[in-house]
């Protein structure tokens, strides 16, 4: 094989890495991406350690400059986020950091809590099958919005989002509705989840990094949720 060939040769492989990985992110970018549940805001219907893929394509996907947060524009949404969509958006106090969160109010809807209980434009609005209360006292308003907030109308273009995990959530009760370009996705579906490990690596007192390490692969297995796997979000 002459020089000529070879360097055809090495250009059609880079030429094919290239379109790959172009065709990765845009899938990532425009249709679907995975992300990963660190906290327990949206417990039971979601738990930590939970991973997810969501589709980005629906609500109309931002386009972002890669490796930033910075979007260029959006593709044309199929529809906007409804009352009980589970929605990946970006923070509206922190932009590095993207937020799941329940829609249950959009533009035009008024929200009212009272005494833990969620009324949208007057009636109550029914808790998700997994959704929690853990804590048994009321605040007012005044104090914390966390158990009586409102009434508050939704602007236009705007969503009002909450935690499942009803009193241990900073949602829109805290910064109000979520503007629609900060949304990002919705939720479908759970491929991978495991329990964290709770033991910690110093926990079993072994010395050596080998046999840190074996005990950590040890436990893998029993730290996986097979139940969930696969699982629909709801």
């Amino acid at each position: 094989m002459n020089s000529s060939n070879k360097k055809s040769g090495v250009g059609e492989i880079v030429s094919s890495i290239l379109i790959a990985i172009g065709l990765a992110l845009l899938i990532r970018t425009g249709v679907v991406q995975a992300f990963y549940i660190p906290s327990g805001s949206m417990e039971d219907t979601l738990l930590v350690g939970d991973y997810l893929l969501a589709n980005k394509f629906v609500y109309g996907a931002p386009i972002d400059v890669p490796l930033t947060s910075i979007s260029l524009f959006r593709l044309p949404a199929l529809r906007d986020p409804q009352p009980g969509d589970i929605v990946i958006f970006r923070s509206p106090v922190d932009e590095e950091r993207d937020l799941i969160k329940r829609c249950v109010a959009v533009g035009g809807q008024e929200v009212q809590i009272v005494n833990k209980v969620l009324y949208i434009d007057g009636e109550p609005f029914a808790d998700p099958p997994l959704a929690k209360y853990t804590d048994r006292r009321y605040y007012p308003s005044a104090a914390n919005p966390r158990d009586n907030f409102g009434p508050y109308t939704v602007p236009e273009g705007h969503f009002f989002m909450m935690g499942d995990n009803r009193d241990n959530s900073a949602d829109s009760r805290y910064w109000r509705a979520v503007p629609k370009e900060l949304i990002k996705g919705k939720a479908m579906n759970i491929y991978w989840s495991w329990a964290p490990d709770t033991r910690g690596p110093y926990y079993t007192g072994l010395a050596s990094l080998p046999e840190l390490a074996a005990s950590f692969v040890w436990r893998l297995p029993g730290r996986v949720r097979y139940g969930r796997l696969g699982d629909v979000i709801h």
